[in-house]
């Protein structure tokens, strides 16, 4: 559905992304923000059903500043690799790349962040730093660092009850720090969206979708 198109930040750079457009007048639009495995074969997937369910949508490649191509599966060596990338990349270098896929869906009308894994806290981050329609973060482990950010637009959060690197005391102060964010929790350790992975919880990412798309609708509607 989607193709590979280019985007360019305020600061020159220039990094590949994946765009996937409905086949009608579009809802609105979202910039899908990347796990820590790149933009791999689940978050095309991923960029494609929200195109399927009527939004303009980009998912930029953040890597593209360290190493430009990476796209990793699930294993330990592609965990480790990811977290490598991760760690190279600086929040404010990352918001400009969000700020560029912001830019190129300004035709789609309101645009929202839907954002997994790392992508989860990047979203958290972009709702309180630019101007957005709407944000939804999933299993983000860097929320707790800004928690006490106030968001300019609706946040929906979504955490696993039995995430290994999440614990329910991050969440449970995420909450109290925001207490009108909706925070749902899941029966489901980290990754439970993602269905290339053991921890893949098809129960989980169907509620979750379900409630996701209800919030992008009420918000940016």
């Amino acid at each position: 559905m989607g193709t590979n198109i280019k985007l360019t930040a305020s600061d020159g750079h220039t990094l590949d992304a994946y765009r996937a457009d409905p086949t009608t007048a579009p809802k609105g639009g979202l910039v899908v923000v990347q796990e820590i495995f790149g933009v791999n074969a689940h978050i095309r997937t991923v960029t494609d059903g929200f195109a399927a369910e009527g939004y303009a949508a980009i998912a930029p490649a953040f890597f593209d500043r360290t190493e430009t191509g990476v796209e990793l599966g699930y294993e330990e060596p592609d965990l480790s690799r990811g977290r490598t990338l991760r760690a190279e990349l600086g929040w404010d270098e990352t918001i400009l790349d969000v700020v560029a896929a912001v830019d190129a869906l300004d035709a789609a009308g309101k645009i929202g962040v839907v954002g997994y894994c790392w992508g989860g806290s990047v979203a958290w981050l972009a709702a309180c730093r630019l101007s957005l329609a709407a944000a939804v973060g999933y299993y983000g482990g860097q929320v707790i660092d800004f928690k006490d950010e106030k968001a300019g637009c609706p946040v929906m959060l979504h955490f696993g009850e039995t995430d290994a690197g999440i614990p329910l005391s991050d969440v449970e102060a995420v909450r109290a720090a925001q207490p009108d964010v909706p925070i749902h929790l899941y029966p489901a350790g980290h990754g439970f969206n993602c269905d290339h992975r053991g921890s893949y919880d098809a129960e989980s990412a169907k509620l979750a979708l379900e409630r996701t798309l209800d919030f992008l609708a009420d918000a940016m509607g």
